[in-house]
């Protein structure tokens, strides 16, 4: 949950709650909002609270196991990662293309709900 991962990084980095307000030009009550999970920061905050963390988007706002592949296929992706760069464009190729079908079929169902 977002409002837990900002006061642990707050705390982290020995941050109060007025330090971090000032750092990422906030105001305090904002904090006090996102912290307790009664608001969602705009994606402008957002950026604002990352760079005064000094942290990346992504390590903000997503928990550890919210992002990147299952096992299986970060193990695949690490084969896939030594080969040779045609075959590695030629998998790249597949999946983009295995990818756009499947989005297109999701939209195709959408439009038919």
């Amino acid at each position: 949950m977002f409002s837990s991962r900002l006061i642990q990084f707050r705390k982290a980095q020995s941050f109060t709650q007025q330090g971090l307000a000032d750092a990422a030009q906030i105001h305090v009550n904002q904090i006090k909002r996102y912290e307790a999970g009664t608001a969602q920061p705009t994606l402008e905050a957002l950026v604002r609270l990352a760079k005064a963390l000094h942290l990346s988007l992504d390590t903000l706002v997503f928990d550890e196991t919210e992002r990147g592949p299952s096992d299986d296929l970060a193990l695949q992706f690490e084969a896939v990662s030594h080969m040779p760069d045609e075959e590695r464009r030629i998998i790249k190729a597949l999946l983009d293309g295995m990818i756009i079908k499947y989005q297109t079929k999701q939209m195709m169902g959408n439009l038919s709900s």
